[in-house]
C-alpha cells in the first residue's frame, strides 16, 4: 500500500510511534472509534518486525517473523482484516530430520503422528494426545489472561479485585492435576517439563525447543516451561494449536492491519523517524522527528520497546528515578539471529521420503537434549552457536508467490546468536559471515546439497535486527517473556496497563502485556483500555 512521506495535519489525536503490526492495530481501534489518528514509521516499508521484504530480486522473505499463530480472531473480525487482504495458509507438518533417517514428522492427523513418535517409543506415541489435550485446557486459561489487560493484584479497586477473582475461579475449575500442572508450567524447565511425559529424542528436543524461542535462556533454564505454553497455544481463526504462513509473506498482516487502519481514518507516514516525545509540564503533547518537523497530538502511544521508549525518546531526567532503575533493569538480551535464502530448488533432506509434504510446515534442528543445551553453553561465554537450535520454514512450498516459479525461499530462525558477543556487539559485523556459514554447514548435515541450491542469502545478526528495526538488542518480543517479566510486572510493576508515568504517553506493543509473537494482542488491548478511560 501507499504511504504519505509528510502529515496532512500539525495536531491530531492520538499519535501512533512505529509501524509495527501492534501500532497499526492500535491505530485502527482508534481510528475505528472516530479518532483523529496519525501513525510515523521509520522506515520505508510498514510492519516492524513483522515485516515481507524483497532482499533479492523475484524473493519475498519474511525477514524477521516468519510464522504466523497467536494473531488474535477477533481483530481479524472486528478490523475486517480478511477484507484487507489477510489469508492465512496453515501449517501441516513438523518435521525434524535425523541423518541416515527418515526423521520425525508430526502430522495434522493425530494417527499419523503417534504412529510416526512409536518408531522411537511406543510410550510417548501413547501419551500424546493425552498430552496434547492437557495443554489445550491450559491454553484455553491462558487465552483468558492474554486476551484481558493485565490485573494489578497490588490494587483496591473493586474492579480490579473482581478481576482476580474472576482469574481465580478459572483456575479453581480445574481439577487437582490440571492445577499442579499450571504451576509447574510456570516453574519448571522445558525439559524438565516435557521429560515427566515423554522419554525419546528427538521428540522431547524438539518440542523443547519451543521454550526458548526469543529467550536467552537454555531447555534445561526454570520458566522455559511457560514459554513452550506461549508458543503451543496457537490460535487460527478460532483453531487452538494452529499455526500457519501469511500469503506473501508475514509483512501482508502488517498490511492488512495498515489497510484497516486507513480504511477507518487514519493517516500513517513513512520514512518518518521521531527524535523525541514532546514533554511539556510532565505531559506528552506530540512529536519531533529527526527532520526537524514536529506533531501535536492529545496522546501520543509507542510501539517501540520500553528501553527505546523511555531512555531514549522521552529522557531520564522527565521520569522517576525508581521507574528508570527498573526499565534499565528490564531485560532485553537479544539472542536469536535469522538467515534467509533464496533458493534453486528445494534442498535434498535425504530422508528417503517421498514428495515434499513433510517439508511444509516447520523444519526443527533438534537432535538432541545435550545438542540444544551445549549450543546455550556457547552463547553464554559470548559466542554464536557453531551448531544451532534452528526453526526452518519453506514457505514457497505453501505459497508459491513469494518466489519466481521453480524456486524457493528459505528462512531459518537460529538460537544462539548473542546481541552482546566477547568482542562486543560492535563487531558483528566482522561475525556475520561466519554466523551465516555455521548455519549453512548445520543445515548441511542435514541436506548436504544446500550449498548447491542458494542463489543469495540474507544473514541477520541481532545486532543487524536493532540497527534494521530500532529493537533493542534485536530482541524479537521486545524483552524476555520471563517470569518476572510477564503480565503485571511487563514491562516493571505498576505500569503493566499500557500507561505511563508520563501523562498522555502509552504504550501499545510486545513490550507490554501479553508480550511478544505476531498477535496483535497488546495493541488491541491499548487501544481498549485507552477508550475505555478516557485517554485519547
Amino acid at each position: 500500500m501507499k504511504t504519505a512521506s509528510k502529515p496532512n495535519s500539525s495536531t491530531y489525536d492520538a499519535i501512533v510511534i512505529g509501524g509495527g503490526h501492534n501500532g497499526l492495530v492500535c491505530a485502527a481501534y482508534l481510528a475505528k472509534a472516530g479518532k483523529k489518528v496519525l501513525a510515523v514509521e521509520k522506515r520505508p516499508v510498514l510492519g516492524g518486525a513483522a515485516v515481507s521484504e524483497e532482499t533479492v530480486p523475484g524473493f519475498t522473505f519474511s525477514t524477521f517473523s516468519y510464522v504466523v499463530s497467536l494473531f488474535r480472531p477477533q481483530i481479524i473480525r472486528q478490523l475486517d482484516l480478511v477484507k484487507h487482504g489477510l489469508q492465512i495458509i496453515p501449517m501441516e507438518t513438523t518435521y525434524n530430520p535425523i541423518p541416515g533417517d527418515a526423521g520425525l514428522v508430526r502430522w495434522a492427523d493425530g494417527g499419523r503422528t503417534r504412529n510416526e513418535i512409536a518408531r522411537f517409543s511406543k510410550k510417548d506415541a501413547s501419551l500424546y494426545s493425552e498430552f496434547g489435550l492437557s495443554m489445550g485446557r491450559l491454553s484455553r486459561f491462558t487465552k483468558n489472561v492474554i486476551d484481558t489487560p493485565a490485573p494489578e493484584p497490588a490494587s483496591l479497586n473493586p474492579k480490579e479485585l473482581f478481576k482476580l477473582l474472576k482469574m481465580g475461579k478459572l483456575f479453581k475449575d480445574f481439577d487437582a492435576d490440571m492445577r499442579y500442572l499450571n504451576v509447574k508450567l510456570m516453574t519448571m524447565s522445558a525439559v524438565d517439563f516435557l521429560e515427566e511425559w515423554f522419554e525419546s529424542e528427538p521428540l522431547l528436543p524438539s518440542m523443547a525447543g519451543s521454550g526458548i524461542i526469543g529467550t536467552f535462556l537454555g531447555i534445561r533454564s526454570p520458566g522455559t516451561a511457560y514459554v513452550l505454553l506461549h508458543h503451543y497455544m496457537g490460535e487460527i481463526d478460532g483453531a487452538f494449536r494452529a499455526w500457519g504462513f501469511s500469503k506473501g509473506g508475514t509483512g501482508q498482516i502488517s498490511l492488512a492491519c495498515a489497510r484497516a487502519a486507513v480504511s477507518f481514518g487514519a493517516e500513517i507516514i513513512t520514512d518518518a523517524a521521531v527524535e523525541r516525545v514532546k514533554i511539556r509540564n510532565g505531559r506528552a503533547v506530540g512529536v519531533v522527528l529527526e527532520n526537524g518537523g514536529e506533531i501535536n497530538a492529545r496522546t501520543v502511544i509507542s510501539g517501540l520497546d520500553p528501553n527505546r521508549t523511555f531512555l531514549k525518546l522521552v529522557g531520564e531526567d522527565e521520569l522517576p528515578a525508581s521507574f528508570v532503575g527498573q526499565i534499565k533493569r528490564y531485560k532485553n538480551r537479544g539472542s536469536s539471529g535469522k538467515v534467509n535464502l533464496a533458493l534453486s530448488r528445494v534442498p535434498n533432506f535425504e530422508d528417503g521420503r517421498p514428495g515434499l509434504q513433510h517439508l511444509k510446515g516447520d523444519i526443527t534442528i533438534a537432535p538432541s537434549i545435550d545438542y540444544v543445551e551445549r549450543a546455550y553453553d556457547e552463547a553464554k561465554y559470548g559466542e554464536f552457536s557453531r551448531r544451532p537450535f534452528l526453526n526452518i520454514v519453506i514457505p514457497s512450498l505453501s505459497d508459491p508467490s513469494v518466489a519466481p516459479p521453480g524456486k524457493h525461499v528459505l528462512s531459518a530462525f537460529v538460537q544462539y546468536a548473542p546481541y552482546n558477543i566477547r568482542e562486543g556487539a560492535g563487531k558483528w559485523p566482522e561475525k556475520r559471515e561466519a554466523f551465516g556459514d555455521a548455519v549453512i554447514d548445520t543445515i548441511e548435515e542435514y541436506a548436504p546439497d544446500i550449498r548447491d541450491c542458494i542463489i543469495d542469502k540474507q544473514v541477520l545478526s541481532p545486532w543487524d535486527i536493532e540497527k534494521m528495526t530500532g529493537l533493542t538488542e534485536g530482541n524479537i518480543f521486545q524483552g524476555e517473556l520471563s517470569l518476572e517479566q510477564l503480565a503485571f510486572l511487563r514491562p516493571v510493576a505498576e505500569w503493566s496497563r499500557y500507561r505511563s508515568p508520563i501523562n498522555g504517553l502509552w504504550m501499545c506493543a510486545s513490550g507490554t502485556h501479553p508480550g511478544g509473537g505476531v498477535m496483535g494482542a497488546p495493541g488491541e488491548l491499548a487501544a481498549k483500555t485507552m477508550l475505555k478511560e478516557g485517554g485519547v
